[in-house]
């Protein structure tokens, strides 16, 4: 049966959230509010690679299901998105334009400036070198294999089968490179720069967010997306261990040696720099730009601030921070506060410490010593879901069905 016209907005705006990688709970809520305020009674089921929409009408019932690909973050996108939702919800514009204004949003999406993303790629990679403590010898091939990890990932995306490998490969081909470099140069920091330049792909985002989905009740999809990064997260370690095992064949090297020879002061300006390599990934609106960075160094401050208190406590704490903060920027600029709490979950990091204790597990040895990882990993997972969930995230979107 032929789904009605008037049901196609919501269909087309379903997708749109699901492509641009908006947590599952999320896209149901936006999608409930859309069809009450069109007085259309309508449930929804996001799923990581489905959507399923029922509308009902009188006695009949229309089902729509599409397959559509996993989704991918773009915070610009989600901004202009939600704008098109709000003015839907609050009848500021007609139906039918529904449609072109998404296949706008879609067509900006497009538009990727490779040398902005190559820089973006590696400062990122430097700057997390930077947060962590390194050298300048480490910092400055850092920024070098971060630009090449974006290089493979524009070949991924004219080649179908790199595109399937990506994960594996790029952490296969910046752990060889990095053996070679600590040839060269033995003060170079090998573990480090590994971390640093595969950061970007490193699922602590998608971590968090699948935890969040199971939180907020969402068992299939939240279950789901984190068996996905855990895999992610293996594979990414599968090419390091595979990148070690064949350069072991050849050279002898030491991969935890760690020299930090930078101060301090050197090291805190990682964070803005990370913060401002986000937004060019993440596809960030420019009206955004000012206020997602200063969300992520305020978060990241004031968990280094209060590290006192333990792992758990601290990023508890940075949590609300993050939450307290992007309601208030949301605020000032009428952006969704995703778009800033994003940024600011981002650099409390629980994915490199995930890769730290895989790392202890495998070459029983941590890239950075620390005592119980496991540990540490485990809470700040904890400290951010309950962070969320005490802050009141989750609140709505169970009211709103």
């Amino acid at each position: 049966m032929k789904t009605p016209k008037k049901y196609q907005f919501i269909i087309e705006l379903g997708k749109a959230l699901h492509t641009y990688g908006i947590p599952s709970y999320k896209i149901q809520t936006y999608l409930t509010k859309v069809s009450k305020a069109q007085g259309i009674n309508g449930t929804f089921m996001d799923l990581p690679t489905w959507i399923n929409y029922v509308f009902y009408e009188d006695e009949q019932t229309y089902n729509y299901i599409e397959c559509i690909p996993p989704g991918v973050l773009n915070l610009g996108a989600l901004s202009r998105i939600e704008e098109v939702t709000n003015k839907i919800i609050a009848n500021e514009i007609d139906l039918s334009e529904v449609e072109n204004e998404l296949k706008l949003i879609h067509k900006e999406t497009k538009k990727v400036n490779h040398l902005v993303q190559t820089f973006s790629f590696a400062i990122a990679s430097g700057a997390f070198s930077l947060m962590i403590g390194t050298n300048w010898v480490s910092f400055i091939f850092s920024l070098l294999l971060g630009a090449l990890v974006y290089f493979m990932v524009y070949l991924s995306s004219k080649s179908n089968y790199l595109e399937t490998i990506l994960d594996s490969l790029i952490s296969f081909v910046v752990t060889i490179f990095a053996c070679l470099l600590h040839l060269v140069f033995p003060e170079f920091n090998v573990g480090i720069t590994i971390l640093s330049a595969i950061i970007i792909f490193i699922p602590g985002l998608a971590i968090t967010t699948s935890l969040e989905e199971i939180t907020s009740k969402n068992l299939v999809s939240g279950v789901a997306k984190l068996f996905d990064s855990i895999i992610s997260l293996f594979k990414q370690f599968f090419g390091v261990l595979l990148g070690l095992a064949v350069m072991s064949s050849f050279i002898d090297f030491k991969l935890l040696v760690h020299i930090s020879e930078m101060p301090q002061w050197i090291m805190f300006c990682g964070i803005p720099l990370f913060s401002i390599s986000l937004l060019a990934i993440f596809q960030v609106r420019k009206k955004d730009m000012f206020f997602g960075v200063l969300t992520g160094a305020l978060v990241f401050f004031l968990t280094v601030l209060f590290s006192g208190l333990g792992v758990l406590l601290s990023t508890f704490i940075g949590t609300i921070a993050a939450v307290a903060i992007s309601n208030l920027f949301s605020r000032i600029t009428k952006s969704p506060k995703t778009v800033y709490l994003t940024q600011g979950i981002v650099m409390l990091v629980p994915g490199s410490k995930s890769f730290m204790g895989l790392s202890n597990s495998f070459l029983n040895s941590s890239i950075i010593t620390a005592d119980n990882l496991y540990q540490q990993v485990v809470f700040i997972l904890m400290g951010i879901i309950g962070g969320l969930l005490f802050s009141g995230v989750f609140r709505n979107q169970h009211g709103t069905k």
